[in-house]
């Protein structure tokens, strides 16, 4: 069965101006304007990650309506906990049947797998919550950027550290001028998984898994298994193979760099290089650096921002400040910050004794699940993650694998999807296998 995603013959979708919702042609489910109407929502990928943001939704109110996954297995818990949602194991099959009954899409699926899905939902005019990094490659992020906006569709991203406390202080100092203008920043994430073993031999399918399914649009190899029985792609090492995941930095850059596109209104970058351990064609680094210029912006400077997989910048220790982890060091005029998602600290540590925090302006999420459905619901607030802030955020950390992988940097026209480099430019789209193309 070939996918049928763009559907405009099928089923087309108007906006009612002004009022901030969709109404599907062939729908008998469209969400009024009362804060009491139940949104009808179907999940695709409902396991591990999945199942937490099922849950999330189903909280602020919304109905589970059906899911959709291909491994019987990983999904089991959340196929349980909601015996009276629709169950299918071809998100394709679901929406097709039970489109009319949907009004909002969550995809929670391997990064290879977001946008074939994400698209045929918002082509049938679904509000979608799409979890990081939103997509595989940058031509694909652009293209559902530009389709949720097209279509006015209520979008979020799946950043749900955006709404802790400690983002929004720091958040409020950089916006306030705490440490002065900002220059540079530092951004990394510890640890140093990625370069999983390459299996010996296939293995046989598990009968609780549809491989086909799972592999999707991408390239398609035999499945296969290590010695301890865990697949080497299903159901998570997905993430550390180029053709299906995109490393530590898809997985965790959109969380970390987050903070600086929020504090200092980054959005595209004009110059991008990267650097690492020498390139795997196959597989996703155990550590590498990617450097990012983004130019001036209004009263803003002109920022360098660096963003690495594996140990903590040496400045910090200029400045008294010895972390790991995880975090972000702003480099200002008139001093400098460090923080994680948890903590914060404002340096070097004698000149900001005494220092009065600014009033808090950043008002409290009611809930990141629940800024998306209140949204839905008519809420004028766009979501805090929603795709025109989050897209350009998603290319960026796209764009330092790009870099990494084409070995060499390159100068970027973000308004062209144009790398200056053309080994760069072969990683900014990918082909789809046969079946799966996208038009």
């Amino acid at each position: 069965m070939s996918p049928r995603f763009t559907r405009r013959e099928i089923i087309k979708t108007s906006a009612l101006a002004g009022v901030g919702f969709w109404l599907g042609t062939e729908s008998s489910s469209a969400i009024s304007n009362s804060p009491n109407e139940k949104i009808q929502v179907a999940c695709i990928g409902v396991g591990g990650r999945g199942g937490a943001n099922v849950n999330g939704v189903k909280k602020t109110g919304a109905e589970i309506v059906a899911l959709a996954d291909v491994d019987e297995k990983k999904a089991g818990g959340t196929f349980k906990s909601y015996s009276k949602a629709r169950k299918f194991h071809d998100y394709r099959k679901m929406l097709d049947k039970l489109h009319t009954d949907i009004d909002a899409v969550v995809v929670s699926t391997p990064d290879h797998t977001h946008f074939h899905p994400s698209m045929m939902a918002m082509n049938m005019g679904k509000h979608l919550y799409c979890e990081k990094p939103m997509a595989h490659n940058v031509w694909e992020i652009r293209t559902m950027t530009n389709l949720a906006r097209e279509k006015n569709l209520k979008t979020q991203l799946g950043v749900q550290r955006h709404t802790i406390p400690n983002v929004h202080r720091v958040v409020e100092l950089i916006k306030t001028g705490a440490i002065g203008e900002v220059k540079e920043v530092y951004a990394w994430v510890g640890g140093s998984r990625g370069m999983p073993k390459i299996p010996k031999e296939p293995a046989k399918v598990p009968s609780t898994l549809k491989y086909d399914l799972w592999i999707g649009p991408a390239k398609l190899v035999p499945y296969a298994e290590y010695k301890d029985g865990k697949g080497v792609l299903a159901p998570y090492n997905w993430r550390f193979w180029w053709d299906y995941g995109t490393g530590e930095t898809g997985n965790w850059g959109c969380h970390v760099l987050d903070i600086p596109f929020w504090a200092l209104e980054l959005d595209f970058p004009t110059r991008v290089d990267a650097s690492g351990p020498e390139i795997d064609p196959d597989r996703t680094p155990k550590s590498m650096q990617s450097h990012f210029v983004f130019p001036k912006k209004g009263d803003r400077p002109e920022v360098k921002l660096h963003w690495g997989h594996g140990k903590a910048p040496k400045i910090m220790k200029e400045y008294g400040i010895q972390k790991g982890g995880t975090g972000c060091f702003f480099v200002g005029t008139k001093g400098a910050l460090w923080c994680d998602f948890g903590n914060h600290i404002l340096a070097p540590k004698d000149k900001f004794e005494g220092f009065k925090y600014p009033e808090k302006f950043i008002p409290k999420s009611p809930g990141f699940y629940r800024e998306w459905t209140q949204a839905i619901k008519g809420d004028k607030t766009p979501p805090t993650c929603n795709f025109d802030y989050s897209g350009p955020m998603a290319e960026t950390v796209i764009l330092g694998n790009v870099a990494y992988r084409a070995g060499e940097g390159f100068d970027w026209n973000a308004k062209e999807l144009k790398a200056s480099s053309s080994k760069a430019q072969s990683f900014i789209r990918e082909e789809y296998r046969k079946g799966w193309e996208f038009s």
